[in-house]
């Protein structure tokens, strides 16, 4: 899947999100008619039907499973953490991504209980991203390349691909790009993040809008916003989501950091979005509002802002009762039972 962008990365790349597949109408329609015989008063299970019809599409089956859940995460430093915008130095990205491996870590232990594995992806954790006050964060080829580094996350085949993120400063990186693909003011976009408030909030603040200053306002190309704003977990995190589409997985996205990737390929193609799931709505202030410009409604909403894949890890178990129900319960024919 890496080797479909080459030659010059952008265009390769704006090429596959013009051209991604669509989902498989008639398994979907019949998985739509198998709702319609269970054994419930129609649409009673509500967005739990609304799961397994759209997943039946994706899998071009009409009682489509989930086996091989995974969460993805993706680890990278920000050079614009060393202006202070968080309450954790940036060393706790490789701390953090060490307590994965350990299996100790919130992200595993949800995954433990769905039967999620768990792959974690390192972003040269000892070479910092440029701050984005000062610099470009990629390179177009950097960040081409970036993103087919994501599509990997689908090389262990998995049929339900969970995103998420670890990299201390990233909240500011990402309230950056949606500055970036939205406009408005750093104050529409910077929260707290991890716990920042008082100097540190206003210090993320300014390096947010010091950003924008630099490139000059919203940029009219949402890969140039992107490579300009963004951050290396955030361009693999878009690869690996388009990786999915062309793949037919879907994808269950997590909080604040990730809608950001996804935004991107949203404000390319507003289809580009369709197998993918919100996996909660988190605490930080503007995830809300990123997620109705999406188009998306989330599965939970349990005030995390932890990061890490765990929402959406968490939304394995919604999905999988959703596919249970649908595979599982009997139909009124076969029940016996009459349906009105």
């Amino acid at each position: 899947m890496p080797r479909a962008i080459t030659g010059l990365p952008f265009d390769d790349i704006r090429h596959l999100i013009d051209t991604i597949p669509g989902p498989d109408m008639a398994a979907r329609a019949a998985a739509l008619a198998r709702q319609g015989q269970l054994v419930k008063p129609p649409g009673s299970l509500g967005r739990l039907e609304e799961i397994a019809v759209n997943i039946a599409g994706w899998q071009g089956r009409a009682i489509p499973r989930v086996d091989r859940p995974t969460v993805a995460v993706f680890a990278a430093t920000h050079g614009v953490a060393l202006r202070g915008v968080s309450p954790y130095p940036s060393a706790v990205t490789k701390q953090m991504v060490e307590t994965f491996s350990s299996g100790k870590a919130a992200v595993n232990q949800i995954c433990g209980v769905y039967g999620a594995g768990l792959r974690v992806f390192d972003l040269a954790l000892d070479h910092p991203g440029p701050d984005i006050v000062e610099k470009d964060a990629l390179g177009e080829a950097e960040c081409a390349a970036t993103m087919a580094f994501g599509m990997e996350a689908l090389a262990g085949e998995p049929d339900l691909l969970c995103l998420g993120e670890m990299g201390i400063g990233n909240t500011t990186v990402a309230a950056a790009v949606y500055l970036g693909l939205y406009g408005g003011s750093p104050a529409d976009w910077v929260g707290p993040g991890t716990g920042a408030t008082g100097d540190v909030l206003a210090r993320k603040l300014d390096a947010v809008e010091r950003a924008a200053a630099r490139v000059g306002g919203p940029l009219g190309d949402p890969l140039e916003v992107l490579r300009r704003l963004g951050g290396r977990e955030i361009a693999a995190i878009a690869g690996a989501i388009l990786a999915a589409r062309m793949q037919r997985v879907p994808v269950v996205l997590d909080g604040y950091v990730v809608c950001a990737a996804a935004a991107v390929l949203h404000a390319l193609n507003p289809a580009a979005l369709d197998h993918c799931f919100a996996g909660h709505c988190s605490a930080e202030p503007a995830h809300r509002a990123v997620l109705a410009r999406l188009g998306l409604r989330p599965l939970l909403d349990l005030d995390m802002r932890l990061g890490e894949g765990s929402g959406a890890a968490l939304a394995v178990g919604i999905v999988k009762a959703a596919l249970a129900c649908h595979a599982g319960m009997a139909t009124f024919a076969e029940a016996g039972v009459a349906d009105g």
